[in-house]
C-alpha cells in the first residue's frame, strides 16, 4: 500500500512556497499518495475583491495546484486571521486527518511570522495525536474511522527562515528539490490572484522569483541549487524514524 502524505497549512499557496518540491519527489520517487489541506480559503487575500469572491477564486486556485500532483484538496473552513485553537476547529482538523489517512503529515512551524501559521501548526499537531483516539468524536455527519497510529509529523520552514525576532531558524534536514523545481513553480503559478495581493500588502513583487530565492537559500546549505527545510516532531508518542529521508533515500 502506498504511503500517504498530508500537507496541512494555513492558507492556499503556503504548501507551494514551503514543501511542494518535497511532495513532488515523494510522489515521483516513492509512489506516495498526496493530500493537501488548508485551514482557510484565503478570504482576506485581496485588496480589491470581496471576501466571498476572493475565497472562491483562491479555493479553485488551490484545487488547480493540487491537481498538478494528482492530489486531493480539503479546506477546514476557517477565516483568514481567525484560525483559532478551539474545540470546533480542532475537531474539523481531526476529521480531515481521518479522511486523509496520512502516514506523514507536514505542517507549519511553532514560530512563524503570523499567528494563523502558528495556530495551524498547533492544531495539526494535536490532530495527529488525537486522530487515532476512538473516544475523540468529531461530530461529523459521516465521520471517518480513527487512524491506526499517530503519523510522522514534520514542520516546514518559517517564512524567510526566521523566527519573530529575526533570528535564523535552522533546518533539521534539507531536501534537494532541484530536479522538481519546475513542478513547484507550476503549482505556485496556479495561485495567480496572489501576485497582486502580495505586491499591494507586502510590497513583494516577483512572486515566483521570491519563492525561488528562498529555495535557493536552503539549497545552498547542502550545496545544491534548490532545497526545502524541515524539522521532525520527536515528542513522546510520535514516530522517531525519519520516514521522508528513508523514502527519498537520503539516509
Amino acid at each position: 500500500m502506498a504511503v500517504r502524505v498530508l500537507a496541512f497549512m494555513a492558507h492556499p499557496d503556503d504548501v507551494e512556497f514551503t514543501c511542494a518540491g518535497t511532495l513532488a519527489r515523494l510522489k515521483q520517487e516513492a509512489g506516495c499518495e498526496i493530500v493537501i489541506a488548508t485551514a482557510t480559503s484565503g478570504d482576506c487575500g485581496s485588496a480589491t475583491e470581496r471576501p466571498e469572491r476572493i475565497a472562491h477564486i483562491r479555493h479553485h486556485e488551490a484545487m488547480a495546484a493540487a491537481a498538478v500532483l494528482g492530489a486531493d484538496y480539503h479546506c477546514a473552513g476557517c477565516a483568514d486571521l481567525m484560525v483559532m485553537y478551539d474545540e470546533p476547529t480542532l475537531l474539523r482538523f481531526v476529521e480531515i486527518l481521518r479522511q486523509s489517512r496520512p502516514d506523514i503529515v507536514i505542517t507549519q512551524p511553532p514560530v512563524d511570522y503570523m499567528v494563523d501559521h502558528e495556530h495551524t501548526g498547533r492544531l495539526v499537531r494535536s490532530a495527529c495525536f488525537g486522530a487515532p483516539i476512538p473516544n475523540l468524536a468529531t461530530r461529523a455527519v459521516d465521520p471517518a474511522p480513527v487512524l491506526s497510529a499517530v503519523p510522522h509529523l514534520y514542520y516546514c520552514d518559517p517564512v524567510d527562515h526566521e523566527d519573530i525576532f529575526g533570528e535564523p531558524v535552522p533546518a533539521g534536514f534539507i531536501v534537494d528539490i532541484t530536479a522538481v523545481m519546475e513542478i513547484k513553480e507550476r503549482m505556485l503559478a496556479c495561485h495567480a490572484s496572489q501576485r497582486e495581493w502580495l505586491r499591494a500588502h507586502h510590497g513583494m513583487d516577483e512572486y515566483i522569483e521570491a519563492m525561488k530565492r528562498s529555495a535557493g537559500a536552503r539549497g545552498a546549505g547542502i550545496g545544491r541549487p534548490f532545497g526545502e527545510g524541515f524539522r521532525q516532531h520527536l515528542g513522546h508518542g510520535y514516530p522517531r524514524n525519519n520516514l521522508i529521508a528513508e523514502l527519498l533515500k537520503m539516509t
